[in-house]
């Protein structure tokens, strides 16, 4: 089981084209990714896990997350967690999770039945690490609670019109992983003056950019989804850039005022 979390994996969340997750993950994992995130209501682990299981790549070198409980799914049972777990490693065709989170905290999510059926696998070692995804500071307190494992992430949009202060803050002062989900604000980012600016500079693409700034932070790691070769070689390129930011390079994005929150549920927490 991998231990240490990849800074930059491959996001495969996709409203259609489900069954060409299986390609897409074979050719990231043939370009150097060692980090794949999916989830149970994203319809593709079967297609993730084949995939992985073409690669030529060990699964022991491969970091898995996959995620459940998105308010109706599974249902409000114990018995219902467990199947849902249960039925993830099996479309994804494993034995083991690098880690699971708790997809949103809102509907089906009972803290105390939850996340003690999440600590019962950790506790079996079929899942590596607990994560939990859109929590939000009080979320985060009461699961911590709860919770004998530590939360090794918590999964959140994060990009520079949305850089989640208070989160980030957080994550370092309790050391666990912010995982940033839409790091590229769907392409929004891509024409801020700002980060073109920088991206010139360096003669590097504004998606590098925006994600190196992000790496550039402690305890963020990112998932950009990409569904061509192209955009994958583009994206885990920023790895390297991050080394070459300037400080007024981050602090030019930084001071970005406007704010774009993307994912924005009627159930979620900050509403």
């Amino acid at each position: 089981m991998s231990g240490r979390m990849p800074r930059i994996g491959l996001g495969t969340y996709s409203d259609d084209d489900r069954h060409r997750w299986a390609d897409r993950v074979e050719t990231a994992l043939e370009l150097g990714y060692r980090h794949v995130d999916t989830a149970q209501v994203y319809g593709n682990e079967e297609y993730v896990g084949e995939g992985l299981a073409a690669s030529d790549v060990p699964r022991q070198e491969v970091f898995l997350a996959t995620k459940t409980v998105h308010v109706d799914v599974p249902g409000p049972d114990r018995s219902d967690l467990t199947d849902a777990i249960e039925g993830c490693l099996d479309r994804l065709g494993t034995d083991y999770l690098d880690l699971l989170y708790v997809h949103w905290p809102a509907g089906v999510y009972d803290p105390e039945t939850t996340l003690e059926v999440y600590q019962e696998f950790y506790d079996d070692g079929v899942v590596g690490h607990i994560g939990v995804s859109n929590f939000e500071p009080e979320n985060l307190d009461r699961a911590r609670e709860i919770l004998d494992a530590p939360i090794f992430a918590n999964q959140v949009e994060c990009h520079p019109l949305c850089p989640q202060d208070e989160l980030r803050a957080y994550a370092r002062e309790d050391d666990h992983w912010l995982v940033a989900y839409c790091p590229l604000a769907r392409g929004e980012v891509f024409d801020r003056p700002e980060i073109r600016a920088v991206a010139d500079r360096h003669d590097a693409s504004p998606a590098q950019v925006s994600l190196a700034w992000l790496l550039s932070k402690e305890n963020v790691a990112v998932i950009p989804k990409a569904s061509s070769e192209e955009h994958m070689r583009d994206n885990f390129a920023a790895c390297e850039l991050v080394e070459d930011l300037t400080e007024e390079d981050i602090e030019r994005i930084d001071a970005i005022d406007d704010r774009t929150r993307l994912i924005d549920r009627e159930y979620a927490p900050w509403n």
